[in-house]
């Protein structure tokens, strides 16, 4: 490694995130993006086959929504989002409620995935108590992930993400999440909590739990649980997060259910992968709980770049392309591709179990070390699909696809090569 290559420089100067330090190895220097391929110094190509953090749904560098941020930033680059408001945010609301279910009447900005989680916590407890009726207890799945700022950690499952932060964390009630076999005692322990009448919310990563393992379950159960919800005044909170704009196959994940969540939280893909953007959107009785002649009853939150005029118009340009119909046809082909992949593998020796939900394909596989974040087989995993040109980043032994829209089918094909050829070496990885 040359001294001063960027590489060099990097490890004397920054602190890479969820990367352990001692061991890291020099992490790759990209020096531009294409489409479905991220290139590096020395002119390599490499499928991004996890959207760079499930984030790219268009492709790298799409000029389209380049070109929206560039004559947005000719205009207006920034504005404080308390006493003003401008024509992109408006914009950007206006569509947004109009994919989102008709339950839902506010959206209120915030910068990224945790911090539209921390809005959400936030209204559904303040709604309690500015109705007179506090509450204290909150409702989420085992094996959940919502993001690493307070809030968000608190509601999701202990583990190697927050455990030195767990004496800090409000305390939460963990039910075990439906998945196949599971639904039952689940809807169970949901009827028994519920009897309390100190249950504040439920906070819920819909369909597919995203960094606990890609585990996935039906919407059946999540749909009795939500009516259930309903019935005894616990707010619902829908992290769609990484599951919404078209992850699942569908706009929302929640669209596969005809209950609808109280509160919905966006990130992600909302940008198309261009600038952090959070949206915490509610519905109309959530917010008529904070408009009082009581000032103690206002919403007091909000962050220095809420509603950037640059974010919202890179999200407006992501829907322009997402309300296309030509896109959702080839997240249909991504769906499909994946189905079949699932099916093919889901009776091999070395599989666990094998998943697939929209353009989301994981498998998890058999190892001595069992089923973990810190588990090795995903170094090597990573090591084996980046020496063949693809980008990915396995949750331990979960080896998940993610990629963006407009992934062709040669590039999905040999996203299958790869996975055959890692399966077939698979005892000396």
């Amino acid at each position: 490694m040359e001294n001063n290559s960027i590489p060099e420089r990097d490890r004397k100067v920054t602190w890479h995130p969820f990367t352990h330090q001692k061991e890291a190895a020099y992490p790759m220097n990209i020096v531009k993006g294409e489409g479905g391929y991220l290139f590096d110094e020395s002119g390599n190509k490499y499928i991004d086959a996890f959207s760079s953090w499930w984030v790219n749904l268009h492709g790298h560098a799409n000029s389209y929504i380049a070109e929206k941020i560039y004559e947005q930033a000719k205009t207006l680059e920034q504005v404080a989002f308390s006493d003003f408001t401008h024509s992109q945010a408006v914009i950007l609301a206006e569509r947004l409620l109009s994919h989102l279910p008709k339950n839902q009447t506010r959206i209120f900005y915030s910068d990224n995935g945790s911090t539209a989680v921390e809005v959400a916590l936030k209204m559904a407890i303040q709604y309690h108590s500015n109705i007179g009726k506090p509450k204290r207890k909150i409702i989420a799945f085992e094996n959940g992930y919502h993001g690493d700022t307070f809030g968000s950690m608190s509601v999701a499952e202990r583990n190697v993400f927050n455990n030195p932060f767990t004496p800090f964390l409000f305390e939460v009630i963990l039910i075990p999440a439906p998945i196949k076999g599971k639904e039952q005692s689940t809807l169970q322990e949901f009827h028994h909590t519920l009897k309390s009448d100190d249950v504040c919310a439920f906070i819920f990563e819909p369909l597919v739990q995203g960094a606990g393992g890609m585990v996935m379950y039906e919407p059946e159960p999540l749909e009795k649980i939500l009516q259930l919800c309903k019935a005894h005044q616990c707010v619902t909170i829908a992290d769609e997060v990484m599951t919404g704009f078209g992850r699942t196959g569908k706009f929302w994940a929640t669209n596969y259910i005809t209950t609808k969540p109280d509160i919905i939280c966006l990130s992600k893909g909302i940008t198309g992968g261009f600038m952090p953007l959070g949206v915490t959107s509610c519905a109309g009785f959530i917010y008529d709980a904070f408009v009082s002649d009581d000032k103690t009853k206002t919403f007091y939150h909000g962050h220095s770049y809420t509603a950037n005029p640059l974010a919202c118009a890179a999200a407006n340009a992501s829907l322009d392309l997402l309300e296309k119909y030509e896109l959702f046809e080839h997240v249909k082909y991504i769906s499909a591709f994946f189905e079949k992949m699932k099916k093919k593998y889901e009776n091999h020796p070395d599989i666990i179990d094998c998943r697939s939900k929209g353009t989301i394909f994981a498998m998890e596989l058999k190892t001595h070390e069992g089923t973990s974040y810190l588990n090795e087989l995903g170094k090597k995993m990573g090591a084996f699909f980046l020496k063949r040109g693809i980008i990915i980043r396995p949750l331990g032994n979960i080896l998940y696809f993610l990629p963006p829209y407009c992934i062709t089918q040669a590039q999905l094909e040999e996203l299958e090569k790869c996975t055959d050829e890692m399966l077939a070496s698979f005892n000396n990885l």
